[in-house]
């Protein structure tokens, strides 16, 4: 394709970059479905005689000799992940499981429409295979190392065997800050709450309706968990309070544990007008978000037969309430719910359940240190399961987070199961990487690199603690929204990054 016919990568350098991201986008690779991607990277190394290992996770490494006159510089390691977080529109005809991923150059950026773009982490794998086909880029031995399931709770790294690489420095190109260094990261604790109690059957004289979350920006729920947005269970959760005596059938919301939920919806029952007071309570809380997050909506609608639509104001004009859709009037009527006392108490846990910024760093000021995030709600089998994923660059606060959600579960009469943790990437700022990629930045572009720590989690940490003593140091192109659709790569950032990662690799191996 070339521009005239619509091709978003037309024209853009180094050719080879976009070229090797414009084929991942179209592979599907999901997590847990990291195979297609990481054969292709394979049959990549087989071409050009490089050896892979690949360990009992998955993760991966192909091995890359020196350019002639450096087979004595140290290895180096350069290090992203395979798999990206799978985001669409209800409505998208696009899905990135799938690899249907429709790209749009939009001025500045490449975007995906309507789904997550999945230069998380591609970005990363392009740069590396560009790199070694740059026969103009000199370096030392290098280790592409490639893990799988970054995307929960970094498991691939986690499970990392530590035989797999053999370098002493690891380049991270998981960051997404145009010229940033990142120098650390927090650590994070996953916590499950499980909701069992009784549960009645619908009586034939119970409104049945559906209420639904929609339009939230969500977004990551470390480098976006300070920008204000709102997160739909919780914005969902705060519109059922508001009507007395209502029984909750099933209550779902969120894809991904460490994405801020944009959608969530309840199918309940409540007493004739009450469906109005819902409606009402839900324009109010998503008004609050009108700076942050302008286009998040409650819609409340019948559910199951004719009959039960006494109960929802129909008026296509009120904000708020939407014509029962044939889609939610058409569905199943609930055939039981929880009981009010016991709807009650799942409404106050998720009210309890901590989300957002709880702290900030005294080293990195405007920084947030610790926060927590309600990721995922979802109801199988007369059960309500909350996912929430708790985030601190100083481990030593995780357990005063997850012990406030462990509160908040007991007082509800929940069960919690602890999940898995990480740890921390703790900053070294003596760091002769740091030294090297500073001073690389500066000789590029004519300014020095700003040197950060990032909320989200980055698999150095896990790395690191599999590997003692390696030196690190994050970096990347600028992306926005990575987990969420509309996901956009700044394509001047993208262009930079792969200079300044060529330069750096050539200034370690001499």
């Amino acid at each position: 394709m070339n521009a005239a016919a619509g091709d978003p990568f037309a024209g853009l350098r180094p050719a080879a970059f976009w070229r090797h991201l414009e084929t991942l986008i179209a592979i599907p690779r999901a997590t847990h479905e990291e195979e297609r991607a990481a054969a292709h990277v394979v049959a990549w190394a087989r071409v050009r005689g490089y050896g892979t290992r690949r360990d009992a996770a998955g993760n991966l490494v192909v091995r890359v000799p020196a350019t002639r006159g450096r087979e004595r510089a140290p290895t180096v390691i350069l290090q992203g992940h395979l798999d990206i977080v799978c985001e669409r529109d209800p409505d998208s005809p696009y899905d990135p499981r799938a690899g249907r991923i429709h790209v749009v150059r939009d001025g500045e950026w490449l975007r995906a429409d309507g789904t997550t773009l999945g230069a998380d982490n591609g970005v990363a794998i392009a740069a590396m295979l560009a790199l070694v086909e740059d026969g103009a880029a000199a370096h030392g031995p290098l280790e592409l190392l490639m893990t799988v399931r970054e995307e929960i709770g970094m498991a691939g790294a986690a499970e990392l065997d530590p035989a797999l690489i053999s370098g002493s420095v690891l380049l991270n190109l998981d960051s997404e800050e145009d010229a940033t260094l990142t120098v650390g990261c927090a650590g994070g604790a996953d916590t499950l709450v499980r909701f069992e109690a009784a549960r009645v059957p619908v009586g034939p004289g119970e409104v049945a309706c559906r209420v639904s979350v929609r339009g939230g920006r969500g977004g990551h729920s470390g480098g976006d968990i300070a920008a204000g947005r709102s997160n739909a269970i919780k914005l969902l959760a705060r519109a059922l309070s508001t009507a007395p005596g209502l029984r909750i059938a099933s209550l779902d919301g969120g894809a991904s544990r460490n994405a801020i939920p944009r959608d969530a919806a309840a199918t309940v029952v409540v007493a004739a007008g009450d469906a109005d007071r819902i409606a009402a309570a839900g324009d109010a809380a998503a008004g609050a978000y009108r700076k942050t997050d302008p286009d998040v909506r409650i819609d409340v609608a019948a559910v199951g037969a004719a009959d039960d639509r006494a109960g929802v104001a129909a008026a296509d004009d009120r904000a708020g309430v939407a014509a029962a859709d044939d889609a939610v009037v058409g569905a199943a009527r609930p055939a039981d719910a929880w009981t009010a006392e016991a709807s009650a108490r799942i409404l106050d846990l998720v009210a309890a359940t901590p989300h957002g910024p709880l702290g900030m760093s005294a080293d990195f000021p405007g920084v947030v240190e610790t926060s927590s995030s309600l990721g995922v709600a979802a109801t199988a089998d007369g059960r309500l399961t909350l996912t929430c994923l708790s985030r601190s660059a100083n481990d030593a606060l995780i357990p005063e987070v997850t012990g406030a959600i462990a509160a908040a579960a007991r007082l509800a009469g929940a069960d919690v199961e602890p999940g898995r943790r990480y740890p921390g990437w703790l900053p070294d700022l003596g760091s002769p990487t740091l030294a090297a990629a500073k001073a690389v930045h500066e000789r590029l572009f004519g300014s020095p690199p700003h040197v950060n720590l990032t909320h989200g989690g980055l698999e150095p940490a896990i790395i690191g603690a599999r590997k003692p003593g390696l030196d690190m140091v994050s970096l990347g192109p600028r992306i926005e929204g990575p987990h969420a659709p509309g996901e956009r790569l700044h394509v001047a950032s993208a262009e930079r990054f792969t200079r300044l990662l060529s330069a750096l690799v050539d200034e370690l191996s001499r």
